[in-house]
């Protein structure tokens, strides 16, 4: 919200010093024009007493006023609108009465021209065009506008890059904290653990017990990878899948149904690929715990693993509450959550997981509201990118 406030304030400054800026510059372009023309209107008079001037009359007035015009483009003609003197114009090496002909035609479309009467019976016209000067005054405003959207967007950017930098230093923060907290009553439960194996080694639960310790250490484990660079090794999607279907399958509501789908492997490299097995089991459970989430505990969750060319592509699909689709990229996002209770942050791990660390896709592939969602996650195939 803070930075959504600074950003439009930016925002309406650099509207506003924009929007001064261009009403100045064209203010002083209109008087700047206005200027050319009284020099364009003296320069034709001189031009005129110059053509009449004889022997006798001292032209070097005329000559300074004409000679001085070193900026803008001039064009003489006659009264049928044929070219004869030009100054200050680039002239082309073809093409010549071509060019002058349109020239003219679009000063002519734009302009009065300036009229001078050599004597009673001839009579010849001046056009011109902006100087170059004149032009860049124009043209500074927009240029000023440019760099000042330049600076507001990589001063934007700065600041919601600095905000995401400070959230990941908070996610860091947090995981790392849960893995040390965890740490400790870990520790205390696998010693009472060995304590019980000793006294009672024949009890029919000290199995269960075991595995929910082992499922802790897991647990602490991936708290403590997010936020390090992950270990990358070569891994089966499919038996990262099986095994999160499998340890799902017995902690889901009976009221869940829960399917597997995997399509046969045309070789054995189909589904291997460069993965941190305990993150992406993560992502995969998450998954699913978040289809729990969305059918209020009773539906149908199916995973559907695929080989697509050079792609492995996970499908869970659920027949929960839908997503409408304006909130497509919203469920990725730290903190959103439609439960009363909850941190919202199943959904953004995930995202973290598969697209940081990974260099995967998910999105939301397609969903119904009131009828279900189908999310896809996408992982590169193979094992010596």
């Amino acid at each position: 919200m803070r930075n959504s406030i600074i950003s439009w304030i930016l925002a309406l400054f650099a509207l506003l010093f924009v929007s001064g800026s261009m009403w100045f510059t064209h203010r002083l372009s209109k008087q700047f024009a206005e200027v050319e023309q009284q020099r364009m209107e003296i320069w034709a008079e001189a031009t005129r007493q110059l053509v009449l001037a004889d022997e006798n009359t001292d032209i070097t007035l005329y000559s300074s006023i004409i000679e001085a015009n070193t900026t803008i483009p001039v064009y003489m003609t006659d009264a049928d609108y044929h070219v004869i003197l030009t100054r200050n114009v680039h002239e082309p090496k073809q093409d010549v009465e071509a060019f002058y002909e349109k020239q003219i035609a679009r000063l002519r479309s734009s302009q009065t021209p300036i009229e001078v009467r050599v004597s009673p019976d001839v009579t010849q016209y001046i056009f011109y065009e902006e100087s170059n000067l004149l032009r860049q005054l124009r043209l500074f405003p927009w240029v000023q506008m440019a760099v000042v959207l330049g600076f507001m967007v990589l001063l934007i950017t700065f600041i919601i890059t600095s905000y995401r930098n400070e959230q990941n230093r908070v996610w860091v923060g947090l995981s790392k904290e849960t893995a040390h907290q965890l740490g400790t009553p870990i520790s205390s439960l696998n010693g009472w653990m060995e304590l019980l194996k000793t006294r009672y080694p024949n009890d029919e639960l000290l199995p269960d017990i075991t595995t929910d310790i082992n499922r802790l250490q897991l647990v602490a484990e991936r708290f403590s990878r997010i936020g390090s660079a992950p270990t990358l090794a070569p891994a089966d999607m499919q038996k990262i899948v099986k095994e999160s279907y499998a340890y799902m399958r017995t902690r889901v509501s009976k009221k869940v149904e829960l399917e597997l789908k995997i399509d046969e492997p045309s070789s054995p490299d189909d589904y291997k690929t460069m993965a941190d097995e305990p993150l992406m089991a993560w992502v995969v459970e998450n998954l699913i715990k978040n289809s729990v989430d969305a059918m209020n505990g009773h539906g149908w969750i199916g995973l559907h693993l695929q080989h697509n060319g050079a792609s492995i592509v996970l499908d869970v699909t659920d027949t929960g509450r839908g997503i409408e689709r304006k909130r497509y990229t919203q469920v990725f996002r730290p903190g959103y959550t439609t439960k009363t209770r909850g941190w919202g942050l199943g959904l953004s791990l995930c995202k973290r997981i598969v697209e940081e660390y990974h260099r995967g896709e998910i999105f939301v592939h397609q969903s119904v509201v009131s009828k279900g969602t189908t999310f896809r996650v996408i992982l590169k195939q193979g094992i010596d990118r």
